[in-house]
């Protein structure tokens, strides 16, 4: 026998009305009379043959079917939504939204962004600088670049380029350490945004990796990767610096690797976004035009002996 459920502005009705347990502020929230509203409710009472509210002077209780009702009539118009978000959502080829953490945000794609606008005038493309794990139909956000090992059930997943890190500094700080053993003297920047890696790749794993004997490093610390590199930047100091984050300013010159004995990561940053809709025009286009980028400093990293971190 198939369940004969109750119009579905009834049920919109006691959603509202669940939530502010208000009938003048659900009435608000939907834009209709109270008097409309009240309607709406008693006819989905008649139809289950049971109150759902206990009216009182100036306000209203749930009554057990209520309360029993309540909890997944808000669920279903929550679902209802986000799906219908993501329907309109392949409909829009137009506007394009990309979530990314700060620091890529700010060192990889915001020096570029004028290329992609060059190139794409036709998309409309909007940033949220996030570390969040999104959710694409909730949220409204059509691609997400994360970085970290995956697996990324359910979305499509390409990772990017290899990462790994390599010590890199300003020119003048690399005529006054010219070799690996000098850098013990340095002030090494901490970057505590890669401690999550395991095995690890901090300072004390490159010194180890290269046979040095180094004491523990105990430079000024960042949490996140873009203040490190900033500081590196300004002269403060050395810093394992991440492929993405500063491969322009190594190709550019701001910053130099004059070892460039790199550790690998094996974390990734990956372009990830809902099954399917990698192939809508502009997640496409955004997503070749990144890789595009990548290629143009392929050779700075194919310049890197990339070396597996030695065993703590």
């Amino acid at each position: 026998m198939v369940l004969q459920l109750p119009p579905l502005t009834a049920l919109r009705a006691f959603d509202a009305a669940a939530r502010h347990m208000s009938f003048a502020r659900a009435a608000d929230e939907l834009n209709v009379t109270p008097a409309a509203l009240s309607f709406q409710i008693k006819s989905l009472e008649e139809h289950l043959g049971a109150p759902l509210f206990i009216r009182l002077n100036r306000a209203v209780e749930l009554t057990d079917a209520g309360r029993a009702l309540a909890p997944d009539a808000q669920a279903a118009f929550e679902q209802l939504a986000k799906g219908w978000r993501a329907a309109q959502r392949t409909q829009d080829h137009l506007s394009l939204t990309v979530t990314a953490g700060p620091a890529f945000t700010a060192k990889w794609l915001a020096p570029r962004l004028f290329q992609f606008a060059q190139e794409h005038p036709e998309i409309e493309l909007r940033f949220s600088a996030s570390l969040r794990m999104m959710d694409f139909a909730r949220d409204n956000v059509d691609v997400a670049i994360r970085f970290g090992y995956g697996p990324d059930p359910g979305l499509y997943a390409l990772p990017l380029a290899e990462e790994w890190v390599v010590p890199v500094m300003t020119p003048e700080l690399a005529l006054r350490y010219p070799t690996p053993e000098s850098l013990t003297e340095a002030v090494l920047i901490l970057d505590g945004s890669i401690d999550f890696i395991k095995p690890s790749v901090n300072w004390k794993a490159w010194f180890r990796t290269m046979g040095i004997d180094a004491p523990p490093a105990t430079g000024p610390r960042f949490d996140q990767a873009d203040h490190a590199i900033d500081a590196a930047l300004a002269g403060v100091g050395i810093v394992l610096g991440r492929r993405a984050l500063v491969i322009k300013d190594l190709a550019e010159g701001r910053l130099v690797a004059p070892f460039p004995k790199a550790l690998k990561t094996g974390a990734r940053f990956r372009f990830l976004c809902p099954e399917g809709a990698e192939t809508r025009p502009q997640i496409n286009a955004f997503k070749n035009w990144m890789l595009h980028e990548i290629d143009k400093t392929a050779h700075i990293a194919r310049s890197m002996t990339l070396m597996e971190p030695a065993p703590e």
